[in-house]
């Protein structure tokens, strides 16, 4: 009798910080549910984040596992227990971070020497795994968790060089040589490329992650062709890349739990349910979400000016506050960053949750009405699959090349003004006033403007649905992806 051949088997490789990991885990349970056999390597701190919706997966007969590694605290000077950027509480701390995940490569071959994948999926901010994956013989794919616009954005700046051509920071220029007219500054681009004048540490990565990039067998994309075809396009065509989008990745998650732990099954709690149930009593439409992912940092003076543009909107809020293990003293200096009797005059029209929040759930709520989002990958793409437009307010690296999509080209979002893209854990020293706050909050919430802006989040909503179904162009991709894996023509 004929025997059945040995399913596909994948090897994925997150970057050890959660907007990374999120789309990651996504990624191999899609690509488990299409009959591979998945394989997850991390490190034992940030398994525990989603390895319960692997069990569940692996209960419902899906081939999906994780293989951990030890995270060289010791090499890296870092106290036990810091493996995800998320827990970084200071510049030099996250710079140490980033430099030993170079000490990964050793452990990488290693597994894939004993595991022997078909392939390896890793990080874009893995350069070295495309050489790792060509010492044991097998491809690496690169996975990148942001848009084609940022990619072709990106590319530009280090093909072109732009920025030698401006005479000040805050000189708008036209970003050369991609499909669309995208006005930008210099105070817009990370500090670190804004330097690229001179040839500094960040630009030489830049350009390796680059190379990586070109030398592995692809690149695959959490976006879909509907939304940004005229960069699919660019990115395959006049670029060059072999590239498949298979997104947006986060509809994998079909069940409620799934929703409510995705990202960090170890925040659930009633607190964070409850907030459900608040939202119950709103109207449609009604409320404000707030949110600014799991690793930016806002000065408390900035927080406060947010607070004051909120309350001056008017409309009802849930506020998430990123949770650092400074806040018990936060908390003692919460006028810092809170007008005085803020929360007792919100009662009953807002919520501030600090720490982690069932992201899928609220977003998906019929009270939800809008979203401030610092204009992240997985946050614009969550938003737009809930069919909710966004009041747009980047903070860093390529934030502020995904506002241009939200706002100037699908046209599903209104921006605040920001300015100035900030180091990482540095406050900004452009304040977006109070007054810009509450007029974005009023456009998108209130008038005809709104219903306009909510109508293109609805449609967009159900192209991204059709996209991943059977037929669609991310399904279509992936199929196409796994057929060239399995005949080695990757």
């Amino acid at each position: 009798m004929d025997s059945k051949p040995d399913p596909l088997h994948i090897l994925f490789f997150p970057h050890l910080a959660h907007g990374h990991m999120i789309p990651t885990i996504d990624m191999a349970r899609v690509f488990a549910r299409q009959g591979v056999k998945a394989t997850i390597l991390t490190t034992h701190l940030n398994a525990s984040f989603f390895s319960k919706v692997i069990e569940r997966d692996r209960e419902l007969g899906f081939d999906i596992d994780i293989v951990m590694i030890k995270f060289p605290s010791m090499e890296a000077d870092l106290p036990e227990g810091i493996e995800n950027i998320s827990s970084i509480t200071s510049q030099e701390m996250g710079y140490r971070l980033f430099k030993v995940v170079r000490l990964l490569q050793q452990p990488l071959q290693q597994v894939l020497e004993d595991c022997h994948p078909n392939c390896l999926v890793a990080d874009g901010m893995f350069p070295w795994a495309t050489e790792v994956a060509r010492k044991v013989g097998i491809p690496r794919l690169v996975f990148y968790g942001t848009s084609y616009l940022a990619c072709c954005v990106l590319d530009s700046f280090l093909r072109y060089e732009p920025l030698k051509n401006v005479t000040s920071d805050d000189q708008l220029f036209e970003v050369p040589g991609i499909p669309d007219k995208i006005m930008m500054t210099g105070l817009q681009q990370a500090a670190e490329l804004r330097d690229s004048r001179s040839n500094n540490e960040t630009t030489v990565v830049l350009h390796k992650l680059l190379e990586a990039e070109i030398t592995s067998s692809g690149v695959i994309m959490n976006s879909f062709q509907e939304l940004e075809p005229a960069y699919v396009q660019h990115y395959r065509k006049t670029l060059g890349r072999k590239t498949w989008h298979i997104g947006p990745l986060s509809l994998c998650n079909n069940d409620i739990e799934d929703k409510l732990e995705r990202g960090n099954a170890n925040a659930v709690s009633t607190h964070r349910v409850e907030c459900l149930r608040w939202l119950d009593t709103k109207k449609p439409n009604s409320v404000l979400y707030i949110c600014f992912g799991s690793v930016s940092w806002i000065s408390p003076t900035q927080l406060n000016e947010l607070a004051k543009g909120i309350e001056a909107s008017g409309v009802d809020f849930i506020w998430v506050v990123r949770k650092t293990n400074k806040d018990e003293e936060e908390e003692e200096d919460k006028e810092e960053w809170l007008p005085k009797g803020f929360e007792e005059r919100m009662k009953g029209k807002g919520l501030i949750i600090r720490g982690w929040a069932p992201q899928l759930l609220i977003l998906d709520h019929e009270a939800i009405g809008g979203f401030m989002t610092h204009c992240g990958w997985n946050s614009i793409l969550e938003s737009i699959t809930a069919g909710v437009p966004m009041v747009t307010w980047p903070l860093s690296n390529e934030q502020f090349s995904n506002e241009k999509l939200v706002t100037d080209i699908v046209r599903v979002g209104v921006g605040v003004g920001a300015q100035e893209c900030s180091k990482w854990m540095e406050g900004k020293k452009l304040l977006v006033t109070k007054e810009n706050i509450t007029s974005a909050i009023s456009q998108l919430m209130v008038g005809e403007e709104a219903n306009d802006l909510r109508n293109r989040a609805s449609a967009l909503k159900w192209m991204a649905k059709r996209a991943v179904e059977e037929g669609g162009s991310s399904h279509s991709d992936l199929k196409a992806l796994l057929d060239g894996l399995r005949l080695n023509s990757i």
